[in-house]
């Protein structure tokens, strides 16, 4: 494993691409932001609202598609008081045990911009069935989730003739990933790595149909030139760390008297509930990073903590899976726990992890050994 000169990130990271001296793209793309006329950007926005700006009384200008939490708020705000736009908002919930923060948050963005919102809850049955295949074949237990989170907002626009849809970050572009190129249009994001497409024919069996999946096909390719999603991110600097201020100035929790969590060091993302992050932290056997890795690198690009914190960071967390998340992930899809472990075993890179005296699986050359 290499890692960047600049950040912690590894070069594991799927698609993430290094230049000649050593730093990464996501830390390249947060450089550049410094020298981007932002006020041509928002000009540009400006007059993609008003082609899509409707004059009717009651009609929406656009969807936004969110989670209730600090970047959904950023987004919300930016789109209702800064362009003057009517958003429809467009959510996916995912069935797991929500947080009383995750309650709060999506309650809190409908009542304090003055929203409707929709929001899918998919098939409980559909869903453990096909998390529990795509959890043990995969390693990627919510991917129907995320792919509905992506596919759910198309299907809405389509629906109610609502062209502009708007997204947060390209994450490809901000944080490194294989399609990497600064655009303000989403129509490639379905290929950005987090709920790539799984051929259906590969999940269908006797307790999944195709019924089942019908959302998570985006609509076809003549819809699609129909539509505009966007990355809200090309047109204003993009920091999720400042979106989390700026959330929590309106009325957004974070869990800091709900649960402290052990796999991370902030208290602020992916907090809408518990079992989720079982998903997010399976990049850690598969890749070698996982959440610390990822908001170490943040808060180093964003100036606010050193690369030695952050590798100190890392050492201390990255590695843990959080139990809380554990106890609820298995209690969803009735795993036992000796189950679980052994599901999770088979997914550690051994060209990565290599297994110490005592049977835990470590990194065999981990960044403060670099």
């Amino acid at each position: 494993m290499r890692y960047c000169k600049k950040c912690v990130m590894p070069d594991t990271r799927p698609g993430i691409y290094f230049d000649e001296l050593g730093i990464c793209q996501a830390c390249r793309a947060e450089e550049k932001k410094d020298s981007t006329d932002w006020k041509e950007r928002k000009r540009e926005l400006e007059l993609l609202c008003d082609k899509y700006r409707r004059t009717e009384e009651g009609q929406y200008d656009c969807i936004i598609a969110v989670s209730g939490g600090k970047d959904s708020h950023f987004q919300v705000y930016y789109f209702k008081e800064v362009m003057n736009m009517n958003p429809l908002l467009v959510s996916v919930e995912d069935n797991f045990t929500m947080t009383e923060a995750g309650k709060h948050n999506l309650r809190n963005i409908s009542e304090r911009f003055g929203c409707h919102l929709i929001t899918l809850k998919p098939n409980i049955k559909a869903q453990k069935a096909i998390m529990k295949k795509t959890f043990e074949r995969d390693g990627k237990p919510t991917w129907y989730i995320d792919r509905l989170i992506y596919t759910y907002p198309l299907h809405i626009a389509n629906k109610f003739n609502i062209p502009l849809i708007v997204y947060g970050e390209n994450i490809n572009y901000e944080y490194g990933g294989a399609d990497r190129v600064e655009t303000y249009s989403a129509k490639n994001q379905l290929n950005n790595g987090v709920a790539s497409d799984i051929p259906f024919e590969e999940l269908i069996d006797e307790n999944i149909s195709l019924n089942d999946l019908m959302f998570c096909d985006a609509p076809n390719t003549e819809v699609i030139d129909k539509l505009e999603p966007i990355y809200l991110s090309y047109f204003t600097r993009w920091n999720s760390y400042s979106n989390f201020v700026f959330a929590k100035k309106n009325g957004f929790k974070d869990l800091s008297h709900e649960w402290k969590r052990e796999h991370t060091f902030e208290n602020f993302d992916q907090v809408d509930t518990m079992a989720y992050l079982v998903h997010s932290w399976l990049k850690y056997p598969k890749f070698g990073h996982a959440s610390a890795t990822d908001y170490a690198s943040k808060y180093i690009r964003y100036g606010l903590i050193t690369r030695e914190k952050g590798i100190e960071l890392v050492k201390k967390y990255d590695h843990k899976l959080d139990q809380k998340a554990v106890s609820d992930f298995i209690q969803f899809l009735g795993y036992s726990l000796s189950e679980f472990y052994n599901i999770i075993d088979k997914f550690y890179n051994k060209d990565i992890f290599e297994k110490n005296t005592y049977g835990d699986w470590v990194l065999k050359n981990p960044i403060w050994n670099s």
